[in-house]
């Protein structure tokens, strides 16, 4: 074991020590930390109940959302490349676990700590033909344990932006080792190929196989209408709909103004607003910020009730963001005025719809190429927010245009998913011999 490694395994094991103590409450880390406990042992039972040795399984481990849904699309490609194969996946954010069951895995859970006696375990149950990381995360001791059991390890939609805190020490000191077991990776540009092999990754083990986030977003959009009924209580033909998704405190305060200024809001226009965190707290300031700017705005729980249902509809439920795209006009993506980093704009391109979002978007790759390709708009503030809205809104032509650029932009990115999916299959026939 590598020095940086052992004082990183060290660590680790003070750090479960410690864990009880912040199991406490209702935060991100206290939830990760409870649903962590006992995961190994629920997946030892799930293998000992339904693991079947005559077939194959491949591990995916993404450790949060939008990883998660990389990794969707290159299991559902697998599915169909080798149907016989069992597969588990495993995350690590809580904010994965409320559609771990969506991603058609044969058992899912968090990932355990990375300790040796944690995954050693887990790996001897599940047998795994193949364990496959998606985008970034790389976890040192699993891929060590992996690799003295003979199991290939990959890594796939893999990105390591130019700024990474992986190409930094003590990060890259520790990731190093890491990276230079990894059996095959699966980057998603040649700038993202050559980064890796600086971290120690053979350049004979990389290739070049694009984002899967690509195909994902394609498959939702084609089969949009997970929430018919939802969807079809709430559609108004009557008025535009502009859809506001995964947002921010930072984004509501300019979308709700900029919304205002329509000269049609809540008439000819309608905002349907899906914050990122939907807790009571958010959403009563949300209702307050539509009030202090004169428009009425009912929560989704309430839709349909008695009364007017006002100019902004404010979603306070999980998980139908990626169908409501699918009433939209035009779409505002969130995360891009505040630290939270941009989120998904590939999602409402894929349904053809225009979209903006904000200027702090060096996170995501494709917002430049958004642009570009005259899908995507940046507005830098409340001004030029009202401004853009404003001649998309008053103009269907435009709104078309930039839709179908946006979708065509999508397109081009395809095929990323089957490419990792062909990945899997030929690190496991070279493993099998």
């Amino acid at each position: 074991m590598a020095k940086s490694e052992a004082v990183y395994t060290m660590g680790l094991r003070l750090l479960r020590g410690a864990l009880p103590l912040v199991s406490r409450g209702e935060g991100k880390l206290a939830r990760g930390v409870r649903g962590r406990r006992g995961a190994g042992a629920r997946l030892a039972r799930w293998a000992s109940a339904a693991r079947e040795a005559r077939r194959g399984l491949v591990w995916f481990h993404a450790p949060s959302v939008g990883e998660g849904l990389q990794a969707q699309a290159v299991m559902e490609a697998l599915r169909v490349a080798a149907p016989d194969l069992q597969i588990a996946y495993t995350y690590f954010s809580p904010s994965a676990e409320r559609l771990a069951d969506r991603f058609g895995a044969d058992v899912a859970d968090y990932l355990p700590i990375d300790l040796p006696d944690e995954v050693g375990p887990v790996l001897d149950a599940l047998r795994p033909s193949a364990l496959v990381f998606s985008k970034t995360e790389v976890w040192p001791n699993l891929t060590r344990e992996a690799v003295r059991r003979g199991i290939p390890v990959l890594l796939l939609s893999a990105t390591l932006p130019e700024g990474s805190s992986r190409l930094r020490w003590p990060t890259r000191t520790l990731l190093t080792s890491a990276h230079s077991r990894l059996t095959i990776v699966g980057a998603i540009s040649p700038a993202d190929a050559a980064r890796y092999q600086a971290l120690g990754v053979p350049a004979e083990r990389i290739v070049v196989m694009g984002d899967a986030r690509f195909d994902q977003v394609a498959r939702r959009a084609a089969t949009a209408g997970a929430s018919a009924s939802l969807l079809e209580e709430i559609r108004d033909p009557r008025r535009l709909t502009i859809v506001a998704g995964s947002t921010w405190s930072e984004d509501e305060d300019l979308l709700i103004a900029a919304f205002a200024s329509l000269p049609g809001a809540g008439e000819r226009e309608r905002l349907i607003v899906v914050p990122h965190e939907p807790s009571e707290p958010h959403l009563r300031q949300l209702e307050q910020r539509a009030a202090r700017a004169g428009l009425g705005a009912v929560r989704l729980s309430r839709f349909g009730e008695p009364g007017d249902p006002g100019a902004v509809l404010i979603v306070d439920r999980l998980g139908v963001l990626g169908d409501l795209y699918g009433l939209a006009d035009i779409a505002y993506v969130g995360g891009g005025f505040g630290s939270a980093g941009l989120h998904s704009i590939l999602e409402p391109a894929a349904f053809g719809i225009p979209v903006l979002y904000g200027p702090q978007n060096s996170n995501a790759r494709e917002a430049s190429g958004m642009v570009v390709a005259g899908g995507g708009f940046v507005v830098r503030d409340q001004l030029e927010f009202g401004r853009r809205l404003a001649v998309l809104a008053a103009d269907r032509h435009k709104r078309e245009a930039a839709g179908a650029a946006a979708r065509a932009n999508n397109a081009r990115g395809t095929g990323a998913a089957a490419s990792g999916a062909r990945l899997i299959n030929e690190a496991m026939d070279i493993a099998s011999g």
